[in-house]
């Protein structure tokens, strides 16, 4: 059986590269790159030779078989992505699942990581953090990931792309405190590598006025323990109990948030999706008492 060498590649300063990586690429038989042109011109620029193929997410069901074949006549064959280590936000996971399921020897080249890079030179507590990498884009599965954010005692760390970036902030700000620490990093270990550092109501403004440019990585400051949020089913719950006492869902967002410090906007959409509660004995004998006085009159 061949090997697949799981191969770090820079994420943007070609020197980033290590010398182990080069002598694998150097002497596989083959390498699985995410883009060959993309792939192409760092093989060029280190005199590589090694043919490639290419495996990206729009065809990894067809390649996978490939690769195993290739892999059990002997063949060794590297994984590299476009920027940094494969399995990161791109469908390297496949393959390598697929290689230690059919007892093929899987093999870490390590390299540079966008996440690790921007996380060690952000200023952040750097002792615990969790990586997000893309948040889904849109819908309810968008939704329920930011709800699970507000209690995240570890810092977090996104990747963004620049279309979106401005979406991602806004929604930062309505799950999250707006004052939380947040820094943006771009165009990482290039020569207009840039670091920006505020909260994140401050980083919202910043790009409103100026163009999101290049691929983010975005490192936001976890939940102070002390500010730790309750769950969401403990937040639904309260929000049940308030509005069981004849309280409008609007009007218990309103009081939950300023109980908790969680944006009312979050609170409101985990009151909309609750049953109506039962209707207080206090009102319903007020109906009770309207209704009777109308018919009378």
């Amino acid at each position: 059986m061949g090997t697949l060498y799981v191969v770090g590649t820079p994420i943007g300063n070609l020197e980033d590269i290590t010398f182990r990586a080069v002598g694998i690429l150097k002497s596989v038989d083959m390498i699985a790159a995410e883009d060959t042109r993309h792939t192409g011109n760092l093989l060029q620029h280190f005199e590589i030779k090694t043919p490639q193929i290419s495996y990206h997410e729009h065809n990894q069901q067809q390649r996978i078989p490939q690769l195993l074949s290739k892999l059990s006549e002997g063949k060794d064959i590297a994984l590299v992505t476009d920027a940094g280590m494969p399995g990161i936000s791109d469908p390297g996971y496949e393959l390598v699942k697929a290689c230690i399921e059919a007892k093929v020897s899987v093999v870490p080249v390590p390299g540079a990581n966008a996440a690790i890079t921007a996380l060690i030179a952000a200023g952040l507590p750097t002792n615990r953090f969790v990586f997000e990498g893309f948040l889904p884009a849109n819908g309810q599965d968008r939704q329920k990931h930011l709800e699970s954010l507000p209690a995240e005692a570890r810092t977090l760390i996104f990747y963004e792309s620049p279309h979106r970036l401005r979406q991602t902030l806004q929604d930062l700000a309505d799950y999250l405190e707006p004052l939380r620490l947040i820094v943006l990093a771009r165009e990482l270990t290039k020569l207009h590598e840039q670091f920006w550092r505020g909260t994140i109501r401050d980083a919202i403004a910043h790009y409103n006025q100026h163009e999101p440019k290049g691929e983010f990585t975005i490192i936001v400051a976890g939940a102070q323990l002390e500010m730790a949020m309750p769950s969401p089913e403990a937040l639904k719950a309260e929000l049940f109990e308030i509005m069981s006492q004849g309280v409008s869902r609007s009007q218990a967002s309103r009081q939950l948030a300023q109980l908790t410090k969680l944006p009312r906007r979050q609170l409101y959409q985990m009151a909309l999706a609750l049953p109506a509660p039962p209707i207080p004995e206090y009102e319903r004998d007020h109906q009770k008492k309207t209704k009777h006085n109308h018919t009378n009159s």
